[in-house]
């Protein structure tokens, strides 16, 4: 079960950082012109804020269960992550667009949450 939590909590991580990541760095109308028009609905801030939420998922899917300090918390990461991606399938739904990678996300991010669990009790 551990291989399965690192394998999933590491891929996820990935894809985690380098979307909080691409939000930090370029502009709203960057990120709409290269397709994520959903940015529309959005401020600057709270994009930013989306990717910064992100990021720090990313961390916290793979730094306390790494360490072993405070290991709960990674899912409590897992879990926020499951939030944040329901967000993202209701904006998409909301705007009719296509919201199959958020649930996608969001299963992934349940299932890291649930191995984490269960690996820590």
């Amino acid at each position: 079960m551990w291989f399965a939590y690192w394998v999933v909590a590491g891929a996820l991580a990935a894809l985690f950082l380098a979307a909080g990541a691409t939000k930090l760095v370029r502009s709203r109308p960057a990120l709409a012109a290269s397709g994520m028009r959903y940015v529309d609905d959005f401020t600057d801030g709270q994009v930013k804020l989306i990717g910064v939420a992100e990021i720090m998922g990313a961390v916290g899917l793979i730094v306390p269960m790494l360490t072993g300090i405070a290991a709960v918390l990674s899912p409590v990461a897992a879990a926020a992550l499951t939030v944040l991606m329901a967000g993202a399938v209701a904006t998409h739904t909301r705007r009719d667009e296509t919201f199959m990678v958020p649930l996608v996300l969001a299963v992934a991010s349940a299932g890291v949450a649930v191995l984490g669990i269960l690996l820590l009790g």
